[in-house]
Formats: C-alpha cells, structure tokens, sequence
C-alpha cells in the first residue's frame, strides 16, 4: 500500500525535533518515583485490586490530552484520590477536571517536570511526536526516576521514536494504547495494551486498573502499538459489513431493527451491533470514537500490513469506504457513520 510508504518515513523528519540525548549521559536515578492512590469504591476496581491492602504513597501524575478519551480517564484518576496535574493545547478542556482538584501547567514540559509520571492521550501521530518530543514537549521536563505512558494510538515508528527521546533523558517510557471508546473510558473499563520498560509497566499499574478492566505487558515498544491496530483493522471491518447488512435487510423489507436483536443473540454477538445499531438505523451518529480515527488506525494498520508483506483485501476496502465517509463531512461523526457512504453509493 503507497500510503505507508507515503506516511511512515515522515515521521523522523518533523522540523521541530532535535536528536534524542544520549542514555549513557545521564547518571542514575537518586531518586526512583513514588506513585500516589487510594483505593476506590468502584466495584471494578475492587476486583483488580483485592489481593493487595489499599495504601497511600505519595506522588504526583501528569495527563497530557483531554479529548473526548482523555478527560474521562484524567477524572477516573482524581476520583480515586490521586494528585493529577493537567494540560490541554485548548486550555478550556482542562476547567472541568480543574474543578475537581486538578492542577494546570501550561505546557506538556511542565507538567513532566512537576510529576513523576506522565500518560498522554493524543489525537494522532503527529500530535503524539509533537506533544512527547517538540518546543516545551514533555521530554524537556524529563529526567532520571520519571516515567512516560503514552497511551494514545499510534504507528510503531513512531511509538520507538517517542520511546529514543524519552530514555534519552534516563526517564522510563511505556506504550499503553487502549481498547475502548469514551463509554468504558468513563466506566474505567478500557484495556490496556502496554510495551516498554517492565518496570514502568509495574509501577503505573495501580493506575491502569483505575482506568480499565484488564491489562497486556506485550513486551518490546511497538508490540502494543501494533496490537492496538490489529484489533482497530477488525473492528472497522466488522462496523462497515454490519452497516451492509443493515442496509440490506431493509432493502428486502426486514426490519433492521430486528436484524439488531437477532445479529445479538448469535455466534457473531458483539457489544459494538447492539450498542450502536439502534442509532444507525435512526441515522444517529453521537462520536463516541470519531470515524476520522478509526480511519486513521485503519491507514496505520495497512501500513503495518505492507511493512511485513501482509496481504489485507478486506481492510484495504474498507479503509476506502472510511474515506469516502470523510469526504461526506462524516469526520467528526462516530465511526458507525460510514453506513452513510454506503448509502451514498445506492
């Protein structure tokens, strides 16, 4: 596919970057970071957490991104009790979670600088680099004993990319992507699909089980970036052939909305066809994961494909249907908006 080739070698490129500082420079942690959380009231959390007692350890957590992901995550975590310290490109973002408890530092290298560890949930690529390694972005404000999760979905190039200027620093960096979209971001029930340095993983891992049900250590950084696309690649496919049936059943003359019920109960049961069907058959898009994301991870994802000779047909197609979606101004709609190209093409 040309569009990796396009896309990926960019990446390194971006002006505002400067060469990643050399790990062998920086002495050794005097000093390893302390995390600080109480234990919840949430059931959820009480079944992750059991087999230890609650305890209070000081420390300070930085989240950097307060999209539609972000902001509930960030108030997961101040409604535990922990000590969160908050940035936003767009400043008004942050005034909810500020009236929580949340303090605000105007910059990601501030926020580094003033917290022990630092998740960040972006938008892209792009915005992930920009964040993570640009004027002011958190690896300024990194040093020996902090750590860095991103938990954004991005490409594995640029996963390592972040990754090399964060250990330049002698700072910990851990990829931890998430699957789930703004319901179980609120419910504290993504999952994490986290990479890197074990001891970060280990460390931060109160804090994931705040945030979400279940977690994955998948090794080396890149693994949990490539994971991440692999179940976005099968869930934009499974959302397009659902919206094809939809549009079909009632093509014949079934009820759609009965194709919803049936489609539940089966051996093809998934939460995404009950939760969502409803509204499409209602022509009802509110953005829980906006289609231009899913759009982009299906682009990342054929690019994945392409660096390892992986055949995709069914994505590659269905990455085409996402962008006809976006040229209709369906960007910012949810994902299961791409039944309205399918119906443009009747």
């Amino acid at each position: 596919m040309a569009m990796c080739s396009a896309f990926c070698p960019r990446i390194p490129h971006y002006s505002f970057l400067r060469a990643a500082p050399s790990v062998r420079s920086i002495p050794p942690s005097s000093r390893p970071f302390r995390l600080s959380v109480r234990a919840s009231s949430s059931p959820a959390r009480a079944s992750s957490s059991s087999s230890s007692p609650a305890k209070e350890i000081p420390g300070r957590i930085g989240f950097l991104g307060l999209g539609i992901m972000g902001t509930p995550m960030a108030q997961n975590l101040i409604k535990a009790g922990c000590d969160v310290t908050v940035w936003n490109r767009t400043k008004s973002k942050c005034d909810s979670l500020i009236s929580l408890g949340a303090q605000y530092k105007s910059s990601p290298e501030e926020v580094a600088a003033t917290c022990d560890v630092t998740f960040a949930m972006l938008a892209d690529p792009e915005s992930a680099v920009h964040v993570a390694c640009g004027k002011h972005g958190a690896a300024n404000g990194m040093s020996p004993g902090k750590g860095y999760v991103d938990v954004s979905t991005v490409d594995g190039t640029t996963s390592k990319l972040i990754s090399g200027h964060i250990k330049g620093t002698g700072a910990l960096f851990l990829e931890a992507p998430v699957s789930g979209s703004k319901k179980p971001a609120e419910d504290g029930q993504l999952i994490f699909l986290t990479a890197g340095d074990k001891a970060l993983y280990e460390m931060v891992a109160p804090f994931l089980d705040i945030m979400g049900k279940s977690k994955f250590y998948l090794g080396d950084v890149g693994n949990g970036a490539a994971m991440k696309l692999v179940v976005n690649m099968i869930m934009g496919s499974m959302m397009a052939s659902f919206s094809e049936g939809l549009l079909l059943s009632k093509k014949v003359g079934l009820d759609p909305n009965v194709l919803v019920e049936v489609v539940s109960q089966g051996a093809i049961s998934a939460p995404m066809y009950s939760v969502k069907g409803p509204s499409m058959v209602q022509s009802q898009y509110p953005p829980a994961f906006p289609l231009k994301h899913q759009q982009k991870d299906l682009r990342l994802a054929l690019g994945l494909a392409e660096s390892v000779s992986q055949s995709t047909p069914i994505a590659a197609a269905t990455n085409e249907l996402y962008k006809v979606a976006k040229s209709h101004g369906l960007s910012d709609q949810d994902f299961s908006a791409v039944i309205e190209a399918l119906k443009a093409k009747q």
